[in-house]
């Protein structure tokens, strides 16, 4: 044939200048890897990994364009065991990183906003305002006591005050108990030596001061390296610095944590890499070992290393020139190669050990090894190919430069196999053969299939049966941050957001035409079963304002000349506050007999006896501790207290920003329950619901659901992509519908097995997993194709065989490269790993086991 007869000719070629051909092999790799050194660059850019040209990216990237500042974000979490803690911690965290220009593009603080300072009581409900403004009100004295001298003296003389109320048993101390558990915390810790600030939010605003959540947050825009591995590596470890010397977080009060798009994205490169070092050298010594038992000699094992070494620089070269830049998932095609590109290399070296044993003549066994398996290696690296390449045409861009690139690259890995590698085997002169190459154990095994191959096939039949049945109950998970590492920093961060609807990242957003359109929109949005709250520019503008101002009116009559600051008050002395605590532990203890066993004074009485004669130095730091925060939140009340009529226009700029553009259109986001967003199921149904009252939606929840939906297509149009051209190879090739029903039938056999494995694990797919069922197409077929060709030459052994042996190994090699992935410390890269390595698994059962029982039960062909 005319194609066997090139193969020949170019094995022959390379034969006889084996070191010129050798020598330029190894050129060729210093320039290719030289070349690509300079010219090819990786990108974490995550947004680039899809088509341009899907209708919800279009909607992503002009939402991006109009709203930046939602984009590429670090968002800082800081929690402490105080809300005054947590905000000074942001505060501060804030005001440095706005000292490091070099570094951040720009930070805020969502949480600080003095419109939300002064109006917040507003958006209270009617009820609520009037319960919180009743105990203000009922607290007076207190706080008349504490504005008058905010410190431990005048915080002792509130506490005397409370005393003589008790005395006289016209005092409710029922709804002070929380305050008072508080006051004897702090006391207490601070007679212990470990003095914490008191929270005077939390005692004075009450429940009011959990509805801010116990989360606060500084976002930065950081400046980003998308050269690096890490974009935002440098910008992340600069605010940990920064962070760690702040005082409450230096002290073990606050934590600052990192989460967002871009900490996520690094954090998931890092993950990838972890441990990748030691995997792969794993790999490499295992891959080593099977190539020995393979092909028995480090003479052939060389050039085996050599021809891989070639192919890969070669395809790196073409991806260099073709794509430029390589993405998260294009930058893993280099294990792929080698795991698919060594099976030509194995097939050749151990088929040419066969005719080593059939011919003493180096060069005549070269030219029939050439002849017989040059043109099997020939289909199966096309059929490969065609399955990567099939991820080409489809809207996933990330996967579809892989398929190009590992696509070319099994065809270079083909033409270094017929041509590179005779050179390289004549260079190194392996020995001769003195025994059959095959696996001589398994020479029995095969008249034993041809007896029993009927029941061999029954069972495989009722095997695809099962998996047929059961492949629709195959699991897609379609939640990206399942196959994220949940032990990062990030997620773990991340994880605790999602437990609030205030801080749920799972949001739509959508445009409406302008803020009227919006706020009507919102309300139809709000009603949604799935939807914990619709927000627009007119919810910054208070309802039932008139009633809610008047409540706020006449607390702030009689409060204002309480809340009126004096003059500067002279600093308590330790004395004085000594005396200010004897004297209210006089006032309690008068008041005991009349307390219940459980009151909260009796150990306030205990600390103030404790106190009353404790060191100075105890007395200063348990002063400090007390009322650090409260004239800060002194001066809140005031603010709260003078809240006024609120239109669109007084929402300050800053707020505006986020919800209304300059051409009038306004923003709406809505927020999922957080039962809903804790599975795909709710996550779909959640986006299901709001794009039918509005098409347009957008935001991080719609992107995950149709991300989600354009995997599945790109991979489900990729297998079918892939099996219509395997199939015309075949046809080409074979020229024999039932030979390439042969190849075929074991494939599908192979993928009903490992849909049925997934099952019964369960190993739902996802994100990066699916790659795997495409792409076994192509190796699943390479396997076949090789005995099914040989079947076709008159060659009736089949486990005994050299072929067999080839397999096996290849298999070996290429588990074990898929091997190294399934240890991944990344979730998502080692679920790929599993499913590569079970789909191999099958595939190998179907071609030793299945294939064998099937010839077996045909007639032999003519040989071609």
């Amino acid at each position: 044939m005319p194609i066997q007869r090139l193969l020949v000719q170019i094995a022959e070629f390379s034969r006889r200048h084996a070191a010129r051909v050798v020598l330029v092999g190894m050129l060729v790799v210093v320039l290719s890897v030289l070349y690509a050194a300079g010219h090819l660059g990786v990108s974490t850019d995550t947004d680039q990994m899809f088509a341009a040209s899907l209708p919800w990216r279009q909607r992503e990237m002009a939402f991006d364009r109009e709203f930046p500042q939602f984009n590429n974000l670090l968002v800082l979490v800081i929690d402490a065991a105080e809300p005054e803690e947590a905000d000074a911690t942001a505060a501060a965290l804030a005001a440095k990183l706005r000292a490091e220009p070099a570094l951040f593009h720009d930070v805020s603080e969502p949480d600080r906003s003095a419109f939300l300072q002064k109006e917040g009581l507003l958006f209270l409900p009617v009820a609520k305002l009037r319960q919180v403004m009743n105990q203000t009100i009922d607290a007076q004295p207190f706080i008349g006591q504490l504005v008058a001298d905010p410190s431990a003296r005048g915080l002792f003389s509130a506490l005397a005050l409370i005393g003589v109320g008790a005395q006289r048993g016209d005092a409710n101390l029922k709804p002070y108990a929380p305050a008072l558990d508080a006051f004897h915390r702090g006391l207490a810790a601070a007679l212990a030596g470990h003095p914490a600030p008191l929270s005077w939010q939390s005692l004075l605003g009450g429940d009011l001061a959990k509805l801010a959540g116990r989360y606060r947050f500084v976002l930065v825009h950081p400046k980003l390296d998308y050269g690096a591995l890490e974009p935002g590596g440098v910008a992340t470890k600069a605010v940990r610095a920064i962070a760690a010397q702040l005082p409450f977080v230096k002290a073990g009060a606050a934590r600052v944590r990192i989460t967002g798009q871009i900490a996520l994205s690094d954090e998931e490169f890092a993950s990838v890499a972890e441990g990748m070092m030691v995997g792969l050298i794993g790999s490499v010594l295992l891959i080593t070992l099977w190539l020995f038992l393979a092909v028995r000699s480090w003479r052939l094992i060389v050039p085996i290393l050599m021809t891989l070494v070639l192919g890969l620089a070669l395809t790196l070269l073409f991806a260099s020139i073709a794509v430029g830049t390589l993405n998260l998932v294009s930058v893993g095609f280099g294990v792929l190669f080698v795991g698919i590109a060594v099976d030509f290399a194995i097939q050749f070296c151990v088929r040419y050990r066969e005719r080593r044993f059939e011919f003493a003549d180096k060069a005549e066994a070269m030219r029939q090894t050439a002849g017989r398996v040059g043109e099997q290696i020939l289909v199966a690296a096309v059929a490969t190919a065609a399955g990567f390449l099939a991820f080409v045409p489809t809207a996933f861009s990330g996967v579809a430069e892989l398929g190009l690139i590992a696509g070319v690259g099994m065809v270079i890995a083909f033409a270094c196999t017929v041509s590179f590698l005779p050179a390289a085997i004549a260079l190194f002169r392996p020995a001769g053969e003195r025994a059959m190459v095959g696996f001589a154990w398994a020479v029995p095994l095969d008249p034993l299939v041809r007896r029993w191959r009927r029941p061999i096939l029954a069972v495989f039949a009722a095997v695809a049966l099962a998996g047929a049945v059961l492949a629709p109950r195959v699991a897609f998970d379609s939640n990206p941050l399942d196959t994220k590492n949940p032990h990062t920093e990030a997620m773990r961060t991340l994880r605790d957001l999602m437990g609030s609807a205030v801080t749920n990242p799972f949001t739509i957003d959508v445009m409406a035409p302008n803020v009227a359109a919006a706020a009507r929109l919102a309300s139809r949005l709000d009603k949604l079963p799935t939807v914990a709250d619709a927000r627009s520019l007119a919810s910054f503008v208070p309802g039932d304002q008139k009633e809610k101002l008047a409540i706020i009116a006449d607390a702030a009559q009689i409060l204002g000349p309480t809340l009126l600051p004096l003059s500067p008050v002279v600093p308590a002395s330790a004395a004085q506050i000594r005396l200010a605590a004897k004297t209210a532990l006089g006032q309690i203890e008068a008041a005991l007999p009349k307390l219940p066993p459980d009151s909260p004074l009796r150990a306030i009485a205990t600390d103030l006896r404790q106190l009353s004669v404790a060191p100075d130095p105890v007395l200063m730091a348990t002063n400090a501790a007390l009322t650090r925060f409260l004239p800060a939140e002194l001066d809140q009340l005031r603010t709260a207290l003078s809240a006024a009529p609120v239109t669109e226009a007084d929402v300050p700029p800053a707020i505006r920003r986020d919800w209304l553009l300059a051409d009038g259109r306004a923003r709406v986001q809505v927020t999922p329950k957080v039962a809903v967003s804790r599975t795909s199921a709710g996550l779909h149904a959640f986006v299901r619901q709001v794009v039918a009252v509005a098409p347009n939606a957008g935001g991080p929840a719609v992107t995950v659901v149709a991300t989600s939906r354009t995997i599945v297509g790109a991979f489900s149009s990729a297998a079918l992509y892939a099996l219509a051209a395997i199939t015309l190879i075949l046809v080409l090739a074979l020229r024999r519908l039932r030979d390439v029903a042969l190849v075929l039938a074991p494939l599908l056999l192979s993928a009903l097995m490992t849909m049925l494995v997934a099952v019964a694990l369960p190993l739902p797919l996802n994100y990066a997993n699916i790659i795997a069922l495409p792409l076994l197409l192509g190796v699943g077929v390479a396997f076949n194709i090789y005995f099914v060709m040989n079947w076709r030459a008159g060659r009736h052994a089949v486990l005994g065989s050299a072929t067999a042996r080839a397999i096996v190994f290849s298999a070996l090699t290429t588990g074990t490269a898929f091997g190294s992935l399934a240890l991944s410390h990344h979730p998502g890269t080692a679920s790929m790993g599993a499913l590569l390595l079970i789909s191999l698994g099958c595939t190998l059962v179907a071609s030793l086991v299945f294939v064998p029982a099937l010839l077996a039960s045909l007639h032999q062909p003519e040989p071609h």
